[in-house]
């Protein structure tokens, strides 16, 4: 079994994989402001390196798309651009870049523990009866968003939030406001920390 020791390792040597293709696509685009930079990344991550990378994301970004579409004729006609937002993206109840970040990282940690734990050993020996895995997540999905979800909307994946994010910058969205890139590395980073911590816990504590 891996050392607990490595994993800062491990997850370094990922992370500097992952982001290969990003900082390459980067590299000449030469972003004029931090809020362009996340931008281009998310496209770096979709399109020059995403099929390996982060496919949940591309296929987010198709779901959108297809949201846009259902309701093409309401856009012209919702004055509301929050509203409009809120379908692909999430938004803070209160801005505070570090508490919003605080609320990904700790609702993230929760998902990952007890999904982990639902299928462990300690709590099924024999496993869970068929079918019954996808519910039990659905509802402890659930219980999160009622409970930990009001303050961020609660991403707790980056790619819930990556994917429509970026199909909001870039459709023709009748009346659309900024797609808010500057709160955008809250629900991308803020679940990445809260499942690293999740695992690491998961694998000190032999949750399995």
């Amino acid at each position: 079994m891996t050392s607990l020791r490595t994993l800062p390792r491990r997850a370094w040597g990922a992370l500097r994989r992952y982001a290969a293709a990003p900082v390459r696509a980067l590299a000449w685009l030469k972003p004029a402001e931090p809020r362009e930079a996340l931008f281009l990344i998310g496209l770096a991550m979709l399109f020059a390196g995403g099929r390996q990378v982060y496919p949940p994301a591309g296929w987010l970004l198709a779901g959108a798309v297809l949201v846009w579409m259902h309701y093409m004729p309401h856009w012209a006609v919702t004055d509301n651009a929050d509203l409009k937002f809120a379908c692909f993206a999430t938004s803070p109840a209160i801005p505070n870049r570090v508490w919003n970040f605080f609320s990904e990282v700790l609702a993230t940690f929760i998902l990952v523990l007890v999904a982990t734990a639902l299928f462990s050993k300690r709590v099924a020996p024999g496993g869970l009866a068929p079918g019954l895995g996808p519910v039990l997540v659905g509802a402890l999905v659930w219980g999160i968003g009622l409970s930990l979800g009001g303050t961020t909307g609660y991403a707790i994946n980056p790619a819930r939030d990556l994917g429509p994010r970026l199909a909001h910058a870039v459709l023709p969205i009748a009346g659309k406001r900024d797609s808010n890139w500057g709160y955008a590395w809250v629900p991308i980073f803020g679940p990445l920390v809260g499942a690293a911590i999740a695992a690491a816990f998961v694998h000190y504590f032999n949750v399995t």
